[in-house]
């Protein structure tokens, strides 16, 4: 068995897919014995735990971005992960409902931030947000969550509305930083592993 193929293997078997799985993309980096096989386990690793961040927190981010991003194995690992971590099955809904709501947020308000007429800030949005009222998470992690799915689908203006409401809650930079690398890193697997 190649070093590729035994990092591969290694890997799938953490994310709890079957060894036999293989993407064109994993295929391709398997076959050309790629050494950013191991970057790739090492990074996706590193989705697991934070300084800043507890490790259901690390869980429920995963879990709302493999969301956001539609990606199966990603999303089934991650529920299972959180679920280890002592998530609830809120905590799981709600993971997953700030992926839905944010990809409509995202689009909505990256629309106005690109056409930037003002007519478009005076109409009414008309999307409900109820969830992020009382959010069973907490307002500071469900907005960590807002911030993390925002950076992901590309929406500068919701990133530096939800960095804001972080500092003014009182969160450090440093989370808010670590929360969006692991968001990265979620979402570069799922680029090899759907």
């Amino acid at each position: 068995m190649s070093e590729s193929t035994e990092t591969i293997n290694e890997l799938l078997q953490s994310i709890g897919v079957d060894t036999a799985y293989r993407t064109a993309s994993l295929s391709l980096l398997e076959q050309g014995e790629s050494r950013y096989l191991r970057d790739l386990k090492l990074n996706f690793t590193s989705t697991l735990t934070s300084e800043h961040l507890s490790t259901k927190e690390c869980a429920l981010l995963g879990l709302s971005v493999a969301v956001n991003n539609n990606n199966l194995p990603l999303t089934n690992f991650y529920t299972k992960y959180a679920t280890e971590q002592g998530a609830t099955d809120e905590d799981i809904a709600e993971a997953t409902a700030c992926a839905s709501l944010l990809a409509s947020n995202n689009i909505f308000y990256r629309f106005r931030h690109f056409t930037q007429k003002e007519k478009y800030s005076q109409i009414p949005a008309r999307i409900r947000m109820q969830i992020m009222m009382k959010p069973i998470t907490g307002k500071e992690f469900f907005e960590l969550m807002s911030l993390t799915i925002s950076a992901v689908n590309g929406c500068e203006m919701c990133v530096n509305a939800h960095e804001d409401s972080l500092i003014k809650l009182g969160t450090t930079e440093e989370r808010i930083f670590d929360a969006v690398r692991i968001a990265s890193l979620v979402t570069a697997a799922g680029k090899i592993i759907f």
